[in-house]
């Protein structure tokens, strides 16, 4: 099966200002998706969208290919993954004139990916024959006790789902699941036709992920977190080594 993996890092970001090169015990986040792509079984190839050279520059140490330079109009705070997505598929057939099965989408953001949960992904595309195959990790709160409040403070939303769990034990409400943002593997002709991720309701697969390495630095305290979260030997680097 060949795979086409792609890192996806804009320059710009506002809650971590130039987030996807900073680093965890001296591994830049770019770095951590580079190394687990290049250690899988199942990467036939490994590039980056990104539109910043500096980036760029540091993809390169990692051993990350660069064909192209990310358009403007894609790397703006609206613009969508999809849309990079397809661009990287577009000029690949295009200039390139090559054409995989199926493409795995790597973000910076969620760096803990692991070489064997790609090849995991793969595995089990291929097993089901899926559209679609997402990293996820096990919730602690399931979603029945989960709402808004309205103008006044009330919870009234939540009430109302806990109403139908009347006789059931907390424990017993089934295990949930979310998507971490740690790997999305996408069937390629799904993708040209779709241009989406989420249209296959029923041929979408999760991988559950451990939740140790489903972090997402999203905001500087995440960074902190993740570097406790290695010295303590929760986040074992020998994955990435």
């Amino acid at each position: 099966m060949k795979v086409l993996h792609l890192i996806v890092a804009r320059g710009g970001s506002k809650g971590i200002p130039g987030k996807n090169l900073r680093e965890i015990s001296g591994i830049s986040l770019v770095g951590f998706k580079a190394i687990a792509a290049q250690k899988s079984r199942y990467c036939s190839r490994l590039i980056i969208s990104t539109d910043s050279g500096e980036i760029q520059r540091n993809a390169l140490q990692y051993g990350v290919e660069v064909p192209f330079t990310r358009p403007n109009e894609l790397a703006t705070d609206t613009a969508k993954t999809e849309d990079v997505i397809i661009h990287a598929i577009e000029y690949i057939e295009k200039q390139e004139k090559q054409t995989y099965d199926a493409l795995m989408l790597l973000e910076p953001s969620a760096p803990f990916a692991r070489a064997i949960d790609l090849d995991r992904a793969v595995e089990l595309m291929k097993e089901k024959n899926a559209s679609l195959v997402v990293g996820v990790r096990e919730v602690t709160v399931a979603s029945v006790f989960l709402g808004p409040m309205d103008s006044e403070g009330r919870i009234t939303a939540i009430i109302d789902k806990m109403a139908h769990l009347e006789g059931l034990c907390r424990q017993d409400v089934p295990q949930e699941v979310t998507m971490n943002g740690g790997l999305y593997l996408l069937n390629w002709e799904y993708l040209k036709r779709f241009r989406h991720r989420y249209r296959d309701r029923l041929s979408s697969y999760g991988l559950i992920m451990p939740w140790e390495y489903s972090i997402e630095i999203d905001e500087p305290m995440d960074l902190t977190y993740s570097e406790f979260l290695v010295e303590k030997g929760y986040i074992d680097l020998s994955y990435w080594r």
